[in-house]
């Protein structure tokens, strides 16, 4: 009888070290959206961030100088919404009724989706896209997590 209860400890640890196959994997790749589906993703982003940042007149958004498409229709997105950007790392004088706001995005394929983010130190965005030549359409919700 002990020898059976050994045994059948033993066979259960050992079971809980084993793995599947067919896991479950998740994987981003950086990507590489431009034109139309480009300006869809930073026009969508931006009205979502613009409703969590607060007015574009107290706020300054500061975000990393990029050359990509993606950076460029979100800045300019960003500017539509009224606010200030500042890409060259030189805020200057920001006075003391503006809130200066560092801004991080990104964008990843994942599973055929494009992912986009944004961030700054006390919010962040994403959600999922269907990215085609002629645009982007919204595969996801918007998640936020907000930070303390």
């Amino acid at each position: 009888m002990r020898k059976l209860l050994i045994s059948f400890v033993t066979v259960a640890i050992l079971s809980g070290c084993q793995t599947a196959e067919d896991g479950l994997t998740t994987s981003s790749t950086p990507t590489t959206v431009t034109g139309p589906a480009a300006s869809a993703i930073a026009g969508d982003m931006a009205s979502r961030l613009a409703e969590q940042i607060g007015p574009s007149a107290t706020t300054t958004i500061k975000i990393e100088k990029d050359s990509s498409d993606f950076a460029s229709a979100l800045e300019a997105a960003l500017k539509g919404w009224g606010y200030t950007v500042v890409t060259d790392g030189k805020v200057g004088r920001v006075g003391k009724d503006v809130k200066l706001v560092e801004l991080g995005y990104s964008i990843d394929g994942v599973d055929g989706q494009v992912l986009a983010r944004l961030s700054t130190p006390s919010i962040a965005l994403g959600r999922a896209y269907s990215a085609t030549a002629a645009g982007a359409v919204p595969a996801s919700p918007l998640s936020i997590m907000q930070r303390n």
